[in-house]
């Protein structure tokens, strides 16, 4: 989880300058376990989103309300009563933990000031958001109300009074000095990182990794064979660390893979992970907080509304993969067909030796001189058997053609829907899936449902770029798009690319009348390997030619394609420098 105790101090430390003095003006709950607070300060307003969720627990700045249900949740309308109005004296962070308290003064209902505390728990599956009467520290309520049949240490109810979560015998961040640093993992029996862990409040895993790569330490080892030398650096990082917080300085950084999927954020830079995934920097730590977490919940849902067509995907060129493989084993045994001529054409040529009733009859093969034995049907007469290897021939010699037809179609079926899942799988916004679908349900691949008028889905442009010389480069989203691009959009002096034998995307680089050099031809080969079911290889071979060289065959379903004329380049897949794939979601 990267909400740990230390991202926690930069989240409080933001709101503190932003939030301070504000006044809280509108309250919503748009999910049953999170709230937004619309604070007012001056000319500026904010959004802040206090999540108890249990996998995504938070407190973040967030620029978009989501949508609100029509009928305000009992505990919404609870804050809205005694928060609404209130100002935000301070933002506290309980030692270096993650429990945060938002300090409200407003006015009962006699017009008399009151002070309340709105406290969230940011821990995991425990984690809460609870109104406090500060002056009683009693509980007003909470989004997730807490029994004593739940947990025997601590409740958390109406008029209960609020307790504290236990510390677990961790020292506070701000409180650790060298002498109990080393205490803490000098007499550990566990490995380095997890020593930090349960020694030190507010450290999560990841942090602790972190300081241990600083500190040029192995994290995994034992702490018992942690050196003098190794345990300065520790508390050197360490303090480094601590020095940043108190003076409010961060480097909040979101860390990606190579599908721009969100791994993991924080508001100190880690290098070990950067040197593995691509870094994001961010002025602050709100802003990497919305960008992860928005990033994150669209390629979820990305993957949750592709995950049906990959399944219809699969399962048709499971059954392409089978068509093809009987087709192939058709065709084998229709090459054998000249095998029945001759045995038809030598039992015509003996009939005067043969007699009705035989079981089979050796005869000398006329080309090579060789006897041949050929198994005879008893009830049939000579001629009738010769007319039996015949008709075989004649079958055989027909399912060649047609077998051999359907096998070519089927091994275009299978580049399509190859081709279709490849672009599927590069997909980074909704409106790259649904038309992707629409596709599908044209193609007769997915019943077409019955819910009113047919809407066009929404036009994505195609993904657009830059080489290091200038010249546009376009790569196409889907199959259908990839038709527009090569046969309408592009020029027949433009240069069109396609990873060689491998499924992928139609790429466009456009030479605008000039000669592109050897670099920019590369950088657009890459593009169409970044975008290809080879991008994860190197050294990927790409087929360029020129526009005018590229045909659709009559009848070819969307993107596919025939051409000449063409070169071929290896490259390893890259985006041209100082290209950024978005996932806007539109």
């Amino acid at each position: 989880m990267p909400f740990d105790g230390i991202v926690t101090a930069a989240v409080v430390h933001e709101l503190n300058a932003l939030l301070s003095d504000g006044r809280i003006d509108k309250v919503y709950q748009p999910d049953q376990q999170d709230i937004i607070l619309s604070v007012h300060r001056g000319k500026d307003k904010y959004k802040v989103l206090l999540s108890a969720n249990s996998s995504d627990a938070r407190i973040q700045l967030v620029s978009q309300t989501p949508p609100n249900p029509a009928q305000p949740p009992t505990f919404c309308m609870l804050l809205r009563k005694h928060i609404h109005g209130a100002r935000i004296r301070q933002v506290t962070q309980i030692d270096s933990e993650r429990v945060v308290e938002f300090h409200l003064d407003s006015f009962n209902e006699l017009g008399y000031p009151i002070t309340k505390k709105l406290i969230v728990e940011i821990m995991g599956k425990h984690s809460n958001i609870t109104l406090v009467n500060d002056e009683t520290g009693r509980i007003l309520d909470a989004i997730k109300k807490i029994s004593f049949d739940v947990n025997r240490y601590r409740q958390l109810l109406p008029g209960m009074p609020y307790v504290y979560p236990p510390k677990q015998d961790k020292t506070s961040v701000y409180e650790l000095d060298k002498e109990t640093f080393e205490a803490g993992i000098q007499g550990s029996p566990a490995r380095i990182s997890k020593a930090l862990v349960n020694s030190v409040m507010g450290f999560s895993t990841f942090f602790a990794i972190s300081l241990c790569s600083q500190a040029r330490v192995d994290d995994d080892a034992p702490c018992s064979t942690l050196s003098r030398g190794e345990i300065d650096r520790l508390w050197r990082v360490f303090s480094n660390y601590a020095e940043s917080m108190r003076n409010g300085e961060y480097t909040p950084t979101v860390w990606q893979n190579e599908e721009q999927a969100p791994v993991d954020f924080h508001c100190f830079d880690r290098r070990d992970y950067s040197a593995v995934y691509e870094p994001l920097r961010f002025d602050s730590i709100g802003e990497a907080e919305e960008y992860y977490y928005r990033r994150k919940r669209t390629t979820n849902t990305l993957k949750q509304r592709s995950a049906d067509l990959e399944r219809i995907l699969k399962t048709a060129l499971d059954k392409l993969y089978l068509k093809k493989s009987k087709l192939a084993e058709d065709l084998l045994r229709a090459e054998n067909a000249d095998e029945f001529r001759l045995r038809g054409e030598l039992l015509f040529a003996n009939l005067h030796l043969l007699k009705q009733g035989q079981t089979s009859a050796n005869l000398e093969d006329y080309y090579t001189g060789e006897p041949v034995r050929i198994t005879l049907d008893p009830k049939l007469s000579p001629s009738e058997n010769a007319q039996k290897y015949y008709k075989k021939y004649n079958k055989l010699k027909t399912a060649l053609v047609q077998k051999d037809i359907q096998l070519k179609e089927t091994e275009k079926e299978i580049e399509y829907l190859e081709a279709t899942a490849q672009l599927l799988e590069n997909a980074r916004e909704f409106s790259d899936i649904s038309q992707i679908r629409s596709e599908l349900v044209n193609g007769g691949y997915i019943r077409r449902r019955n819910t009113g008028p047919r809407q066009k889905p929404a036009a994505t442009p195609p993904h657009e770029y830059r080489t290091s010389e200038g010249f546009r480069i376009l790569a196409g989203r889907n199959n259908v798009q990839n038709d527009q691009l090569t046969l309408k959009t592009a020029g027949g002096k433009d240069l069109w690319f396609h990873t060689k034998d491998i499924p992928g995307t139609h790429v466009i680089l456009f030479t605008e009348g000039k000669e592109p050099s050897e670099q920019s031809l590369a950088e657009a080969a890459a593009v169409a390997a970044y975008y290809s079911k080879g991008k994860m290889s190197a050294n990927v071979p790409v087929d360029y030619c020129l526009v005018k060289y590229v045909r659709k065959p009559n009848g070819a379903k969307p993107g596919m394609v025939i051409f000449d004329h063409n070169r071929t380049l290896y490259v390893d897949p890259a985006l041209p420098p100082g290209s950024a794939e978005t996932q806007d979601v539109r």
